[in-house]
């Protein structure tokens, strides 16, 4: 991936290997929530990505 210097870009790069490799989901929750999802996150030592898709897989 190139810039218009002809350099590198690593952020172009970045957001083409995302766009390839992951789907995205726009997640609505009430008011309130989020904080309460990412103080969650925050204590297990995750990110709100990384939390989410642990509750996920260990959802059975």
């Amino acid at each position: 991936m190139k810039g218009k210097s002809g350099e590198f870009n690593q952020i172009s790069y970045q957001n083409e290997y995302i766009k390839e490799k992951y789907d995205r989901i726009n997640l609505t929750v009430p008011k309130g929530r989020k904080e309460e999802i990412k103080k969650k996150a925050a204590a297990a030592g995750q990110s709100v990505n990384e939390y989410i898709n642990a509750l996920i897989d260990n959802d059975k």
